[in-house]
């Protein structure tokens, strides 16, 4: 009885201790997965941009260092700097298009019955989960310029300069028909997602905002936003990545063309590697696009804690 008792007691003193280990090795697999599939390329990226690297490096191996001469020759690109003010001008669009539209969806999504509300959540659902491929050639579908349901619909309308109009030949016309592509791929996972957080805000707040007079945009401004300001900034960040990375769906429709109207930094990083076999000045780039949209996160996170701190 007394060796039963000791042993009790000593397996209660190591408990805890193997309960604290336990969280880190549930999620160790995750972490160490990570680690292998971004860590690796992005310190293999970075190195690659302290190199000449060209093709005959990545034949027969043997690259040099040549220290910071790729930065130097990518900054002093007026292209770079040209393709930096459209990723952003890119990126802007994007993002308050889609916060927009997602934020009207989930308002409206708080509203509806129960049926109307299971019926667009699963339609959110599919859109969301539809391949981006796939959605990028049904996006190339509808604006075809000869069979394309866009021109069609726009010349019933009585649009007759539509006829046979080419979207992808003409810039601004390019460039918006990627915005609406990657709005339309976006904007559900952060409606789904605002629409859940709407939905821990309690009822009565809004009720008594409302026996107080005020109106749907006061009672946003005033209980919505402040309630879900945390919920709204990780979103938005979420989508600032998204769209500064946005790769597939550019060079899938238009490679960056017509010219350069759609040329962003991704896109510009595979084409001065691809095109020009320059993989070092192509990791140069990468690694000044992680750095911009590092800066610029931090940026947007410090402004939301000095917003927090004066509340």
């Amino acid at each position: 009885m007394r060796l039963a008792r000791l042993t009790r007691l000593t397996l209660r003193a190591r408990l805890p201790h193997g309960s604290a280990l336990w969280p880190y090795l549930l999620v160790a697999p995750t972490v160490l997965g990570g680690v292998l599939l971004l860590g690796y390329p992005l310190v293999r990226n970075l190195l690659i941009s302290f190199q000449q690297y060209g093709m005959g490096e990545l034949i027969r191996g043997g690259a040099g260092f040549v220290g910071l001469r790729n930065y130097r020759t990518v900054l002093a690109d007026p292209e770079f700097w040209e393709v930096v003010r459209r990723t952003f001008w890119w990126t802007l669009v994007n993002v308050v298009l889609i916060m927009v539209i997602a934020t009207l969806i989930a308002l409206m999504m708080r509203k509806l019955g129960r049926r109307m509300r299971i019926l667009v959540t699963s339609g959110l659902v599919l859109a969301w989960a539809s391949p981006v491929i796939a959605t990028t050639t049904v996006f190339q579908w509808l604006f075809a310029s000869r069979l394309g349901v866009v021109n069609w619909l726009l010349v019933q309308a009585g649009f007759e300069s539509f006829e046979g109009y080419s979207w992808l030949a003409d810039g601004p016309a390019a460039f918006a028909v990627l915005v609406l592509l990657v709005v339309w791929q976006s904007v559900p996972f952060a409606a789904i997602t605002l629409h859940s957080a709407l939905l821990t805000v309690p009822d009565e707040l809004y009720e008594s905002a409302r026996l107080d007079g005020a109106g749907g945009r006061r009672v946003f401004l005033s209980i919505t936003l402040p309630l879900l300001r945390p919920i709204f900034g990780l979103v938005l960040c979420l989508e600032v990545i998204w769209v500064f990375r946005c790769f597939a769906q550019i060079w899938a429709v238009t490679k960056g063309g017509p010219g350069d109207a759609t040329t962003t930094l991704p896109v510009y990083a595979y084409r001065v590697a691809q095109s020009l076999h320059r993989y070092d000045l192509g990791a140069a780039v990468s690694t000044l696009t992680v750095l911009l949209l590092v800066a610029v996160l931090v940026a947007y996170f410090r402004q939301l804690l000095r917003q927090e701190a004066d509340r």
